[in-house]
């Protein structure tokens, strides 16, 4: 019945109910208010649990099981299709050369492996999880104080968040060259073939530098720039010349020729401009190895290990950022149909062990689970496992070999 309609039948109702008295009147009067009165509430209550519940994710139902185990990368995901991440096209290598979470530092110190010329301590943050070194002031370096040796092909991947005071750039990440540098350069201009990205609240722009600060190669980009307030997960694949930077579902900037010829990274710096208003929280660095060779090692050596498919903390959901990693496996598979696998997954110490052995296992089983759905491979052909932290290939005593130990492996059976 409309609305209109049953204003009208109250309306005559209360009317005649006071016009005559009439008990009987009365009462039906009574029993159609009470009905209409239950049908508005209960259809009220509908439209605030819909309004509540917008914005809001699902809730995941093995939550109570995962409390306490291991900590892995943070940026926030929903049980989403892969398809909006297909221009994520990298491939993480099986080999971490640097990995830093904060973990090791308390908070409020400043980190123990890294030094400023200026201050920075370690917080934590109620948007992420883990520790972030908040690069609290307006201008100067920070600088992780070894040497890195970045290959010619490499993935460098962080999650940065913005401060909402900084009203023009987040946070200037530079890689040096080669140079005869001091422990801290305070000039933080990239040496010799270095690279400059600077992470802006409104575009991307990259510098490739040939020599100090006099002469450079350019990219610019304003797609999907970093949020302020919110946990950005950036990644920056350098192949040879090539410069690629992804972020938030996208590629944002693609320079074939960013870097001179020639160039070999050995440093990892951030900067701070005090006349830009920066400021921001980093954490969860890691430089992998890239592009590995996923057909010789799945089919000849018959082992491939990835750090390319990525889980939120205590979560067993695959974030679309798995993508290339898990196309790459796909198309081996589907060129090669008698071939069956094994998919493994790895946790670090961290927590209790029953729950890292429970999570590896989903963890491997969504693995398959994304094969079969996105990329159509036949589900008989594919095994899974879970070992939780029972086989580490590192010693879980630092961040960076935990971070080695959380990885899925994919054996030829």
């Amino acid at each position: 019945m409309k609305k209109s309609r049953i204003l009208y039948l109250l309306l005559f109702l209360f009317v005649v109910v006071n016009a005559n008295g009439q008990g009987w009147l009365k009462k039906l009067g009574n029993k159609v208010v009470d009905k209409v009165e239950k049908k508005t509430e209960k259809k009220t209550d509908q439209i605030i649990d819909n309004e509540l519940n917008k914005g809001q994710k699902p809730a995941n139902k093995n939550d109570s099981k995962n409390k306490g185990t291991e900590n892995v990368s943070s940026e926030s995901s929903e049980k989403g299709k892969l398809e909006s991440f297909t221009h994520y096209d990298f491939v993480p290598g099986d080999k971490i050369l640097y990995f830093e979470d904060f973990s090791q530092d308390a908070v409020g110190d400043f980190p123990a492996l890294w030094t400023t010329d200026v201050s920075g301590e370690i917080n934590t943050l109620n948007v992420g999880p883990g520790h972030w070194l908040n690069l609290n002031s307006g201008e100067g370096t920070y600088w992780y104080m070894k040497d890195i040796d970045f290959p010619v092909n490499f993935i460098l991947e962080m999650d940065i968040v913005p401060k909402t005071t900084a009203t023009r750039i987040a946070a200037d990440l530079v890689l040096f060259g080669e140079n005869n540098h001091s422990e801290m350069d305070k000039e933080g201009n990239p040496g010799i073939c270095g690279l400059h990205i600077l992470m802006e609240k409104a575009n991307w722009s990259t510098k490739g530098y040939k020599k100090g600060s006099n002469e450079y190669l350019t990219g610019a980009s304003s797609v999907n720039p970093v949020e302020a307030g919110k946990v950005n997960h950036v990644i920056v694949w350098v192949q040879n010349r090539r410069v690629r930077i992804y972020q938030k579902g996208a590629k944002v900037l693609d320079m074939p020729t960013n870097l001179y010829e020639g160039s070999k990274l050995k440093r990892l710096c951030f900067k701070l401009y005090r006349g830009a208003s920066c400021g921001s929280y980093i954490s969860n660095i890691k430089i992998t190895t890239a592009s590995p060779d996923t057909r010789s090692k799945l089919l000849t050596e018959g082992k491939l290990v990835s750090y390319g498919i990525y889980f939120d903390v205590n979560k067993d959901i695959v974030k679309p950022e798995s993508y290339g990693s898990i196309k790459e496996i796909a198309n081996v598979l589907n060129e090669n149909p008698t071939v069956k696998i094994k998919v493994t997954g790895h946790t670090d110490s961290d927590g209790d062990d029953a729950l890292n052995m429970d999570l590896s296992k989903r963890r491997a089983d969504n693995v398959k689970q994304y094969l079969i759905n996105e990329f159509k491979v036949d589900g008989s052909r594919i095994e899974t496992d879970g070992k939780g932290e029972s086989q580490p290939i590192a010693g879980n005593n630092s961040a960076e070999n935990k971070a080695k130990n959380r990885r899925v492996e994919f054996t030829k059976l």
